[in-house]
């Protein structure tokens, strides 16, 4: 499903926030599903929206669009309540599934889409050529592939030139160079002023891609900043390095050892002080090719959304 609306003329760079929500909750019943989200974005922002299913990414996005109101706090989007921001054509989004008619072809769902906001031949070709579709117009959407079906669902988005983009999912089906030209698209985007919020299971391409990322868990905020600094928040560092016979319960009493994984003749120490492992393995034992790698995201995404993190201890 795509929701836009006929956008009004409003001056990027404004110095308001894209997205200004404070102290929302969103509550269906006994189910808390958002707790006290506050979080603020600037314009042109990319942020990735991360979390297990059930965190409440989804009943923030809602509300994001206007489509539930909150609880309890106020949600703003460009200075505006959310379903104002969505009447002027202040937000698109792109979901995974619905909202194509599959016995149209490409160019004729474009073209459909155009004339609801009142846009012309030009910006339809122009839309159809950011989104990477322009080979395949004459195609049926119902002969498309899922990667090809969400370009056109992103190309229908794009039409009345949101300020505010919302993703949900949005490189699903495509091959390898469908998703790079996509976010080679959306980086273009963003340095003209539009923000985009994203959420996605491919948790390389927030690392590659996000200004910011934001890990949600059970309705809160848990972590936000850049990938680095999300990644830095899951402490520890690992060790690796070649070492037959790794003494295995010596590296594990070695202060601040988290874990050690001995894999053949190579040993995996987690530790919050590498260092100290890494002048143990060189000096006391025979250890050769040693590295030290920091957590990725998806070790940190595991690490901040477990069950065993205390909602808001890394906000």
């Amino acid at each position: 499903m795509t929701v836009t609306a006929l956008p009004e003329a409003v001056i990027r760079g404004s110095g308001q926030f894209a997205v200004d929500l404070d102290a929302v909750v969103k509550r269906f019943g006994a189910v808390t599903a958002v707790d006290g989200i506050s979080l603020r974005i600037r314009p042109g922002e990319v942020v990735a929206l991360l979390g297990p299913n059930g965190a409440g990414k989804t009943s923030t996005v809602d509300m994001l669009l206007g489509l539930s109101a909150p609880t309890r706090g106020t949600a703003r989007v460009y200075g505006r309540p959310p379903r104002e921001a969505v009447a002027l054509g202040l937000v698109s989004a792109v979901m995974q599934t619905g909202g194509l008619l599959k016995d149209y072809t490409v160019e004729e769902t474009v073209r459909l889409t155009a004339v609801l906001f009142g846009r012309g031949r030009d910006d339809v070709e122009r839309a159809l050529g950011r989104a990477g579709i322009a080979d395949i117009r004459k195609r049926l959407v119902g002969k498309c592939s899922g990667g090809q079906q969400q370009r056109l669902r992103f190309a229908m988005a794009l039409l009345p030139d949101p300020e505010l983009l919302i993703l949900d999912e949005p490189t699903t089906g495509m091959d390898v160079g469908g998703r790079h030209d996509f976010w080679t698209a959306i980086r273009a985007d963003a340095r003209s002023g539009r923000t985009v919020i994203f959420a996605t299971h491919y948790l390389e391409e927030a690392d590659a891609y996000a200004d910011r990322v934001v890990f949600v868990r059970r309705g809160r905020v848990v972590a936000d900043g850049t990938a680095a600094e999300v990644k830095a928040l899951a402490s520890g560092r690992t060790v690796r390095a070649t070492l037959p016979g790794a003494p295995e319960a010596v590296l594990g009493a070695l202060p601040g050892v988290d874990s050690v994984e001995v894999r053949g003749d190579t040993v995996y120490v987690h530790a919050r002080d590498t260092d100290a492992v890494a002048r143990y393995l060189l000096n006391e034992t025979a250890a050769r090719d040693l590295e030290i790698t920091s957590r990725n995201l998806e070790q940190a995404f595991l690490t901040l959304t477990s069950d065993e993190t205390d909602p808001g201890s890394a906000r």
